[in-house]
Protein backbone atom coordinates (compact mmCIF):
# COMPACT_ATOMS: atom_id res chain seq x y z
CA UNK A 1 0.00 0.00 0.00
CA UNK A 2 2.88 2.48 0.90
CA UNK A 3 4.72 1.29 -1.93
CA UNK A 4 1.48 2.43 -4.25
CA UNK A 5 1.19 5.43 -2.22
CA UNK A 6 4.43 6.77 -3.11
CA UNK A 7 3.89 5.68 -7.01
CA UNK A 8 0.91 7.72 -7.48
CA UNK A 9 1.61 10.14 -4.40
CA UNK A 10 2.17 13.54 -7.21
CA UNK A 11 -0.94 13.03 -8.87
CA UNK A 12 -2.76 12.54 -5.77
CA UNK A 13 -1.43 15.97 -4.39
CA UNK A 14 -2.10 17.57 -7.62
CA UNK A 15 -5.45 16.08 -8.33
CA UNK A 16 -6.80 16.69 -4.62
CA UNK A 17 -5.56 20.20 -4.90
CA UNK A 18 -7.80 21.01 -7.92
CA UNK A 19 -10.55 18.25 -6.98
CA UNK A 20 -11.43 19.56 -2.99
CA UNK A 21 -13.13 23.34 -4.28
CA UNK A 22 -14.95 21.30 -7.16
CA UNK A 23 -15.97 18.67 -4.68
CA UNK A 24 -17.54 21.34 -2.19
CA UNK A 25 -19.12 23.23 -4.90
CA UNK A 26 -20.83 20.21 -6.12
CA UNK A 27 -21.82 19.24 -2.70
CA UNK A 28 -23.59 22.90 -2.64
CA UNK A 29 -26.25 21.41 -5.41
CA UNK A 30 -27.59 18.68 -3.28
CA UNK A 31 -27.05 20.77 0.16
CA UNK A 32 -29.67 23.04 -0.78
CA UNK A 33 -32.13 19.61 -0.92
CA UNK A 34 -30.85 18.62 2.07
CA UNK A 35 -31.00 21.48 4.23
CA UNK A 36 -34.97 21.95 2.87
CA UNK A 37 -35.45 18.19 4.24
CA UNK A 38 -33.98 18.95 7.81
CA UNK A 39 -35.68 22.34 7.98
CA UNK A 40 -39.09 21.05 7.19
CA UNK A 41 -38.73 17.70 9.18
CA UNK A 42 -37.53 20.14 11.91
CA UNK A 43 -40.18 22.42 12.05
CA UNK A 44 -43.23 20.19 11.16
CA UNK A 45 -42.29 16.72 12.13
CA UNK A 46 -44.84 15.58 9.39
CA UNK A 47 -44.05 12.73 6.98
CA UNK A 48 -46.27 14.35 5.24
CA UNK A 49 -43.84 17.57 4.39
CA UNK A 50 -41.17 15.76 3.83
CA UNK A 51 -42.57 13.85 1.18
CA UNK A 52 -43.72 16.54 -0.57
CA UNK A 53 -39.88 18.04 -0.46
CA UNK A 54 -38.95 14.62 -0.92
CA UNK A 55 -41.40 14.57 -4.23
CA UNK A 56 -40.46 18.18 -5.63
CA UNK A 57 -37.32 17.58 -5.49
CA UNK A 58 -36.86 14.31 -6.98
CA UNK A 59 -39.06 15.42 -9.86
CA UNK A 60 -36.44 19.06 -10.13
CA UNK A 61 -33.36 16.86 -9.64
CA UNK A 62 -34.15 15.17 -13.02
CA UNK A 63 -34.10 18.58 -14.83
CA UNK A 64 -31.48 20.20 -12.73
CA UNK A 65 -29.23 17.26 -13.50
CA UNK A 66 -30.07 17.87 -17.51
CA UNK A 67 -28.88 21.42 -17.65
CA UNK A 68 -25.87 20.36 -15.52
CA UNK A 69 -25.13 18.09 -18.10
CA UNK A 70 -25.78 20.62 -21.14
CA UNK A 71 -23.30 23.29 -19.03
CA UNK A 72 -20.44 20.52 -18.67
CA UNK A 73 -20.17 20.32 -22.45
CA UNK A 74 -18.22 23.27 -21.90
CA UNK A 75 -15.74 22.19 -19.59
CA UNK A 76 -13.64 19.68 -21.42
CA UNK A 77 -13.56 21.88 -24.53
CA UNK A 78 -11.95 24.57 -22.29
CA UNK A 79 -9.30 22.23 -20.55
CA UNK A 80 -8.46 20.69 -24.05
CA UNK A 81 -8.01 24.59 -25.72
CA UNK A 82 -6.13 26.04 -22.64
CA UNK A 83 -4.19 22.83 -22.84
CA UNK A 84 -3.54 23.23 -26.58
CA UNK A 85 -2.78 27.50 -25.27
CA UNK A 86 -5.36 28.74 -27.32
CA UNK A 87 -7.29 31.36 -25.45
CA UNK A 88 -8.88 33.13 -27.47
CA UNK A 89 -11.24 30.12 -28.89
CA UNK A 90 -11.93 29.53 -24.88
CA UNK A 91 -13.67 32.95 -25.08
CA UNK A 92 -15.43 32.16 -27.79
CA UNK A 93 -16.48 28.87 -26.15
CA UNK A 94 -17.74 30.81 -22.86
CA UNK A 95 -19.95 32.89 -24.80
CA UNK A 96 -21.95 30.16 -26.76
CA UNK A 97 -22.09 28.36 -23.94
CA UNK A 98 -23.82 31.42 -22.06
CA UNK A 99 -26.49 31.55 -24.63
CA UNK A 100 -27.05 27.71 -25.29
CA UNK A 101 -27.39 27.81 -21.49
CA UNK A 102 -29.73 30.50 -20.87
CA UNK A 103 -31.65 29.36 -23.54
CA UNK A 104 -31.25 25.59 -21.45
CA UNK A 105 -32.93 27.52 -18.38
CA UNK A 106 -35.91 29.15 -20.04
CA UNK A 107 -37.41 25.79 -21.91
CA UNK A 108 -36.72 23.65 -18.64
CA UNK A 109 -38.78 26.10 -16.68
CA UNK A 110 -41.79 25.70 -19.08
CA UNK A 111 -41.14 21.94 -19.20
CA UNK A 112 -41.08 22.56 -15.41
CA UNK A 113 -43.76 24.91 -14.88
CA UNK A 114 -46.25 22.61 -16.62
CA UNK A 115 -45.11 19.65 -14.81
CA UNK A 116 -46.47 20.88 -11.82
CA UNK A 117 -49.79 20.57 -12.70
CA UNK A 118 -49.43 17.00 -13.51
CA UNK A 119 -48.23 15.97 -10.38
CA UNK A 120 -51.54 14.93 -9.66
CA UNK A 121 -51.43 11.92 -11.70
CA UNK A 122 -48.23 10.52 -10.26
CA UNK A 123 -50.37 8.79 -7.99
CA UNK A 124 -49.27 10.46 -4.71
CA UNK A 125 -51.11 11.10 -1.31
CA UNK A 126 -53.53 13.83 -1.98
CA UNK A 127 -51.98 16.08 0.70
CA UNK A 128 -48.30 15.04 -0.58
CA UNK A 129 -48.87 16.42 -4.24
CA UNK A 130 -51.08 19.45 -2.59
CA UNK A 131 -47.65 20.95 -0.81
CA UNK A 132 -45.25 19.78 -3.53
CA UNK A 133 -47.06 21.51 -6.21
CA UNK A 134 -46.15 25.46 -5.50
CA UNK A 135 -42.73 24.16 -4.03
CA UNK A 136 -41.75 22.75 -7.98
CA UNK A 137 -43.21 26.02 -9.30
CA UNK A 138 -40.69 27.92 -7.42
CA UNK A 139 -37.42 25.45 -7.98
CA UNK A 140 -38.16 25.38 -11.73
CA UNK A 141 -37.76 29.24 -11.62
CA UNK A 142 -34.61 28.89 -9.92
CA UNK A 143 -32.99 26.67 -12.98
CA UNK A 144 -32.29 30.07 -15.20
CA UNK A 145 -30.13 31.82 -12.42
CA UNK A 146 -28.39 28.41 -12.03
CA UNK A 147 -27.45 27.72 -15.24
CA UNK A 148 -26.11 31.06 -15.67
CA UNK A 149 -24.30 30.17 -12.96
CA UNK A 150 -22.81 26.57 -14.13
CA UNK A 151 -21.82 28.50 -16.93
CA UNK A 152 -19.10 30.50 -15.75
CA UNK A 153 -18.26 27.59 -13.14
CA UNK A 154 -18.04 25.61 -15.46
CA UNK A 155 -15.64 27.64 -17.70
CA UNK A 156 -13.23 28.50 -14.65
CA UNK A 157 -13.20 25.38 -13.72
CA UNK A 158 -12.30 24.19 -17.30
CA UNK A 159 -8.94 26.71 -16.75
CA UNK A 160 -8.16 24.76 -13.32
CA UNK A 161 -9.60 27.70 -11.20
CA UNK A 162 -11.80 25.73 -8.43
CA UNK A 163 -11.55 27.66 -5.36
CA UNK A 164 -14.06 30.77 -6.39
CA UNK A 165 -17.32 28.34 -7.39
CA UNK A 166 -16.33 27.34 -4.07
CA UNK A 167 -16.84 29.75 -1.91
CA UNK A 168 -19.93 31.13 -3.94
CA UNK A 169 -21.26 28.04 -2.96
CA UNK A 170 -20.51 28.05 0.46
CA UNK A 171 -22.11 31.15 1.08
CA UNK A 172 -24.95 30.85 -0.93
CA UNK A 173 -25.83 27.53 0.83
CA UNK A 174 -25.04 29.81 4.33
CA UNK A 175 -27.86 31.82 2.64
CA UNK A 176 -30.26 29.27 2.00
CA UNK A 177 -30.29 27.72 5.64
CA UNK A 178 -31.02 31.41 6.68
CA UNK A 179 -33.51 32.32 4.59
CA UNK A 180 -35.30 29.03 4.46
CA UNK A 181 -35.12 28.65 8.25
CA UNK A 182 -36.39 32.14 8.80
CA UNK A 183 -39.54 32.08 6.52
CA UNK A 184 -40.43 28.14 7.44
CA UNK A 185 -40.51 29.10 11.22
CA UNK A 186 -41.46 32.52 10.90
CA UNK A 187 -39.06 34.25 12.32
CA UNK A 188 -38.87 38.50 12.38
CA UNK A 189 -42.52 38.65 12.67
CA UNK A 190 -42.79 36.65 9.14
CA UNK A 191 -45.58 34.20 8.88
CA UNK A 192 -44.54 30.53 8.56
CA UNK A 193 -44.33 28.90 5.27
CA UNK A 194 -43.88 25.69 5.74
CA UNK A 195 -43.34 23.85 2.39
CA UNK A 196 -42.91 26.98 -0.16
CA UNK A 197 -40.88 29.09 2.22
CA UNK A 198 -37.73 26.71 1.65
CA UNK A 199 -38.74 27.10 -2.28
CA UNK A 200 -38.56 30.94 -1.92
CA UNK A 201 -34.94 30.71 -0.04
CA UNK A 202 -33.56 28.06 -2.90
CA UNK A 203 -34.75 30.49 -5.32
CA UNK A 204 -33.12 33.62 -3.63
CA UNK A 205 -29.92 31.73 -3.15
CA UNK A 206 -29.48 30.70 -7.01
CA UNK A 207 -30.10 34.74 -8.24
CA UNK A 208 -27.51 35.82 -6.17
CA UNK A 209 -24.94 33.26 -6.55
CA UNK A 210 -25.43 33.88 -10.69
CA UNK A 211 -24.76 37.49 -10.34
CA UNK A 212 -21.41 36.58 -7.61
CA UNK A 213 -20.21 34.02 -10.11
CA UNK A 214 -20.40 36.65 -13.26
CA UNK A 215 -18.96 39.68 -11.68
CA UNK A 216 -16.12 36.82 -10.47
CA UNK A 217 -15.33 36.14 -14.48
CA UNK A 218 -15.46 39.50 -15.67
CA UNK A 219 -13.58 41.88 -12.92
CA UNK A 220 -10.80 39.43 -12.30
CA UNK A 221 -7.63 39.83 -14.15
CA UNK A 222 -7.04 36.21 -14.59
CA UNK A 223 -9.54 36.22 -17.23
CA UNK A 224 -8.80 38.75 -19.62
CA UNK A 225 -6.54 37.24 -22.01
CA UNK A 226 -9.23 34.26 -22.60
CA UNK A 227 -12.11 36.98 -22.73
CA UNK A 228 -11.02 38.95 -25.66
CA UNK A 229 -13.41 37.02 -27.79
CA UNK A 230 -16.11 36.81 -25.63
CA UNK A 231 -19.18 38.67 -27.19
CA UNK A 232 -22.98 38.03 -27.77
CA UNK A 233 -23.70 37.54 -30.94
CA UNK A 234 -25.88 35.06 -33.36
CA UNK A 235 -24.33 31.67 -31.92
CA UNK A 236 -21.80 30.17 -33.95
CA UNK A 237 -23.05 26.76 -35.66
CA UNK A 238 -19.40 24.88 -35.52
CA UNK A 239 -18.55 26.11 -31.62
CA UNK A 240 -22.81 25.03 -30.68
CA UNK A 241 -22.05 21.65 -32.47
CA UNK A 242 -18.77 21.15 -30.14
CA UNK A 243 -20.61 22.37 -26.87
CA UNK A 244 -23.69 20.06 -27.52
CA UNK A 245 -21.93 17.05 -29.05
CA UNK A 246 -20.65 16.44 -25.55
CA UNK A 247 -23.10 18.70 -23.04
CA UNK A 248 -26.39 16.56 -24.55
CA UNK A 249 -24.87 13.07 -24.17
CA UNK A 250 -23.77 14.20 -20.51
CA UNK A 251 -26.99 15.40 -20.25
CA UNK A 252 -28.24 12.11 -21.25
CA UNK A 253 -26.15 10.34 -18.58
CA UNK A 254 -27.39 12.42 -16.29
CA UNK A 255 -30.96 12.20 -16.91
CA UNK A 256 -30.98 8.21 -17.15
CA UNK A 257 -29.36 7.75 -13.49
CA UNK A 258 -31.17 10.56 -11.75
CA UNK A 259 -34.63 9.35 -13.25
CA UNK A 260 -34.16 5.96 -12.14
CA UNK A 261 -33.77 7.21 -8.53
CA UNK A 262 -36.86 9.47 -9.69
CA UNK A 263 -38.75 7.00 -10.81
CA UNK A 264 -37.95 5.10 -7.88
CA UNK A 265 -39.23 7.90 -5.84
CA UNK A 266 -42.56 7.45 -8.07
CA UNK A 267 -42.86 3.64 -7.49
CA UNK A 268 -41.69 4.24 -3.84
CA UNK A 269 -45.12 6.22 -3.52
CA UNK A 270 -46.91 4.12 -4.20
CA UNK A 271 -46.25 2.27 -0.91
CA UNK A 272 -46.46 5.32 1.44
CA UNK A 273 -46.13 8.81 2.73
CA UNK A 274 -43.28 6.68 4.95
CA UNK A 275 -41.45 4.78 2.66
CA UNK A 276 -41.15 8.32 0.62
CA UNK A 277 -40.32 9.87 3.58
CA UNK A 278 -37.55 7.29 3.96
CA UNK A 279 -36.38 6.83 0.87
CA UNK A 280 -36.09 10.41 0.90
CA UNK A 281 -33.58 10.54 3.96
CA UNK A 282 -31.44 7.95 2.31
CA UNK A 283 -31.46 9.38 -0.69
CA UNK A 284 -30.18 13.03 0.20
CA UNK A 285 -26.98 11.12 1.93
CA UNK A 286 -26.17 8.74 -0.81
CA UNK A 287 -26.51 11.86 -2.76
CA UNK A 288 -24.25 13.78 -0.60
CA UNK A 289 -21.57 11.44 -1.01
CA UNK A 290 -22.55 11.35 -5.02
CA UNK A 291 -21.59 14.61 -5.69
CA UNK A 292 -18.59 14.97 -3.35
CA UNK A 293 -17.52 11.67 -5.56
CA UNK A 294 -18.30 13.70 -8.73
CA UNK A 295 -16.49 16.90 -7.52
CA UNK A 296 -13.48 13.80 -8.14
CA UNK A 297 -15.21 12.96 -11.57
CA UNK A 298 -15.04 16.79 -12.49
CA UNK A 299 -11.23 17.04 -11.34
CA UNK A 300 -10.14 14.20 -13.09
CA UNK A 301 -12.30 15.11 -16.17
CA UNK A 302 -10.30 18.46 -15.85
CA UNK A 303 -7.52 17.18 -15.57
CA UNK A 304 -7.99 14.15 -18.79
CA UNK A 305 -9.21 16.86 -20.98
CA UNK A 306 -5.76 19.08 -20.53
CA UNK A 307 -3.53 15.85 -20.69
CA UNK A 308 -5.60 15.05 -23.95
CA UNK A 309 -5.17 18.31 -25.57
CA UNK A 310 -1.58 17.81 -25.01
CA UNK A 311 -1.79 14.39 -26.45
CA UNK A 312 0.09 12.90 -23.18
CA UNK A 313 -1.86 10.01 -22.86
CA UNK A 314 0.80 8.41 -20.57
CA UNK A 315 0.53 11.05 -17.80
CA UNK A 316 -3.55 10.58 -18.68
CA UNK A 317 -3.35 7.85 -18.02
CA UNK A 318 -1.51 8.24 -14.51
CA UNK A 319 -3.57 10.83 -13.03
CA UNK A 320 -7.34 8.97 -13.94
CA UNK A 321 -5.60 5.57 -12.11
CA UNK A 322 -5.19 8.03 -8.83
CA UNK A 323 -8.47 9.13 -9.60
CA UNK A 324 -10.11 6.22 -9.04
CA UNK A 325 -7.72 5.55 -6.14
CA UNK A 326 -9.41 8.12 -4.45
CA UNK A 327 -13.02 7.99 -5.31
CA UNK A 328 -12.42 4.49 -3.76
CA UNK A 329 -10.99 5.56 -0.21
CA UNK A 330 -13.53 8.27 0.33
CA UNK A 331 -16.43 6.02 -0.92
CA UNK A 332 -15.46 3.52 1.67
CA UNK A 333 -15.08 5.19 4.27
CA UNK A 334 -18.22 7.07 3.69
CA UNK A 335 -20.07 3.04 3.74
CA UNK A 336 -18.54 2.83 6.99
CA UNK A 337 -20.24 5.77 8.15
CA UNK A 338 -23.36 4.74 6.73
CA UNK A 339 -23.33 1.29 8.42
CA UNK A 340 -22.13 2.53 12.04
CA UNK A 341 -24.70 6.19 12.11
CA UNK A 342 -27.64 4.34 10.21
CA UNK A 343 -29.99 4.91 12.82
CA UNK A 344 -28.68 8.30 14.02
CA UNK A 345 -28.45 9.85 10.61
CA UNK A 346 -31.63 9.51 10.15
CA UNK A 347 -32.97 11.27 12.96
CA UNK A 348 -31.11 14.70 12.05
CA UNK A 349 -34.51 14.86 9.34
CA UNK A 350 -37.43 13.52 11.84
CA UNK A 351 -38.05 11.93 14.40
CA UNK A 352 -40.93 9.26 13.59
CA UNK A 353 -39.64 5.99 14.65
CA UNK A 354 -40.60 4.07 12.07
CA UNK A 355 -39.63 6.24 8.89
CA UNK A 356 -36.07 5.84 10.86
CA UNK A 357 -36.44 2.48 11.03
CA UNK A 358 -37.26 2.08 7.24
CA UNK A 359 -34.45 4.68 6.52
CA UNK A 360 -31.81 3.42 8.03
CA UNK A 361 -32.66 -0.07 6.51
CA UNK A 362 -31.81 1.64 3.19
CA UNK A 363 -28.43 3.16 4.36
CA UNK A 364 -26.98 -0.08 5.04
CA UNK A 365 -27.91 -1.12 1.19
CA UNK A 366 -26.91 2.27 0.41
CA UNK A 367 -23.30 1.57 1.81
CA UNK A 368 -23.15 -1.39 -0.27
CA UNK A 369 -23.10 0.80 -3.41
CA UNK A 370 -21.03 3.75 -2.51
CA UNK A 371 -17.84 1.95 -4.48
CA UNK A 372 -19.87 1.35 -7.65
CA UNK A 373 -21.41 5.04 -6.96
CA UNK A 374 -17.85 6.51 -7.15
CA UNK A 375 -16.71 4.05 -9.71
CA UNK A 376 -18.95 4.64 -11.76
CA UNK A 377 -18.91 8.84 -12.05
CA UNK A 378 -15.16 8.93 -12.25
CA UNK A 379 -15.01 6.77 -15.12
CA UNK A 380 -17.74 9.03 -16.52
CA UNK A 381 -15.87 11.87 -15.74
CA UNK A 382 -12.32 10.89 -17.28
CA UNK A 383 -14.42 9.66 -20.91
CA UNK A 384 -15.93 13.20 -20.42
CA UNK A 385 -12.77 14.96 -20.35
CA UNK A 386 -11.43 12.62 -23.47
CA UNK A 387 -14.16 14.11 -25.12
CA UNK A 388 -15.63 9.98 -25.22
CA UNK A 389 -19.66 10.36 -24.62
CA UNK A 390 -21.80 7.96 -26.54
CA UNK A 391 -20.91 4.73 -25.60
CA UNK A 392 -20.95 6.23 -21.98
CA UNK A 393 -24.10 7.15 -22.44
CA UNK A 394 -25.46 3.97 -24.11
CA UNK A 395 -23.82 2.09 -20.64
CA UNK A 396 -25.66 4.42 -18.46
CA UNK A 397 -28.91 3.85 -20.03
CA UNK A 398 -28.33 0.29 -20.18
CA UNK A 399 -27.67 0.23 -16.36
CA UNK A 400 -30.34 2.24 -15.09
CA UNK A 401 -33.48 1.94 -17.32
CA UNK A 402 -33.11 -1.92 -18.79
CA UNK A 403 -31.71 -3.26 -15.31
CA UNK A 404 -32.25 -1.17 -12.29
CA UNK A 405 -35.58 0.02 -12.47
CA UNK A 406 -37.72 -3.39 -13.98
CA UNK A 407 -35.91 -5.12 -11.83
CA UNK A 408 -36.50 -2.39 -8.85
CA UNK A 409 -40.65 -3.28 -9.40
CA UNK A 410 -39.66 -7.33 -9.86
CA UNK A 411 -38.04 -7.16 -6.57
CA UNK A 412 -40.19 -3.97 -5.06
CA UNK A 413 -43.95 -5.30 -5.55
CA UNK A 414 -43.54 -8.67 -7.66
CA UNK A 415 -41.23 -10.38 -4.98
CA UNK A 416 -43.01 -8.27 -2.38
CA UNK A 417 -39.51 -6.83 -1.30
CA UNK A 418 -40.99 -3.44 -0.62
CA UNK A 419 -38.64 -0.36 -0.76
CA UNK A 420 -35.80 -2.37 0.14
CA UNK A 421 -36.15 -4.25 -3.48
CA UNK A 422 -36.00 -1.32 -5.27
CA UNK A 423 -33.34 -0.23 -3.74
CA UNK A 424 -31.18 -3.58 -4.27
CA UNK A 425 -31.88 -3.04 -7.70
CA UNK A 426 -30.97 0.09 -8.24
CA UNK A 427 -27.40 -1.02 -6.66
CA UNK A 428 -27.32 -3.62 -9.01
CA UNK A 429 -27.59 -1.38 -11.37
CA UNK A 430 -24.59 1.06 -10.41
CA UNK A 431 -22.38 -2.51 -10.26
CA UNK A 432 -22.74 -2.81 -14.14
CA UNK A 433 -22.41 0.58 -14.94
CA UNK A 434 -18.94 0.35 -12.75
CA UNK A 435 -17.68 -2.51 -14.62
CA UNK A 436 -19.08 -1.09 -17.97
CA UNK A 437 -17.21 2.20 -17.83
CA UNK A 438 -13.83 0.94 -16.34
CA UNK A 439 -13.79 -1.73 -18.98
CA UNK A 440 -13.98 1.29 -21.71
CA UNK A 441 -11.41 3.39 -19.53
CA UNK A 442 -8.78 0.40 -19.83
CA UNK A 443 -9.45 0.28 -23.86
CA UNK A 444 -9.37 3.98 -24.76
CA UNK A 445 -6.59 5.16 -22.35
CA UNK A 446 -4.13 1.54 -23.41
CA UNK A 447 -5.20 1.95 -26.99
CA UNK A 448 -3.66 6.15 -27.11
CA UNK A 449 -0.98 5.23 -25.00
CA UNK A 450 0.15 2.78 -27.67
CA UNK A 451 -0.36 5.20 -30.19
CA UNK A 452 1.80 7.72 -28.38
CA UNK A 453 5.39 7.30 -30.33
CA UNK A 454 3.51 7.29 -34.17
CA UNK A 455 2.14 10.94 -32.65
CA UNK A 456 5.72 12.26 -31.43
CA UNK A 457 7.22 10.58 -34.81
CA UNK A 458 4.50 12.78 -36.41
CA UNK A 459 4.57 16.12 -34.74
CA UNK A 460 8.12 15.57 -35.73
CA UNK A 461 7.97 15.42 -39.04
Amino acid sequence: MQQLYYKYQDQYKSNFKLAYPVVISQLGHVAVAIADSIIIGQKTGSDVSLAAVALGSSIFTLFMVTGIGISYGLTPLIAQENGRKNKAECGRLLANSLIINIITGLILFAIIFSGVFLIQYLNQPAEVARQARPFLGLLGFSIIPLMVFLTFKQFTEGLGFTKQAMNITIWGNLLNILVGVTLVFGLFGIKPMGVIGVGIATLTDRILMAIAMGLYVFRSARFKEYLQEFKFRILSWTLSKQILGIGVPVALQYIFEVSAFSGAAIMIGWLGAKELAAHQIALSMASLTFMMASGISAAAGIKAGNYFGQQNYKDLRFSAIASYHMVIAFMLTTAFIFTVFNHFLPSLYIQNTEVINIAAGLLIIAALFQLFDGMQVVGLGILRGMGDVKIPTAITLTAYWIIGIPLGYFFGFKLNMGVNGVWWALLLGLLVAAVLLFIRFQILTRKLERSMPKVELNRLS
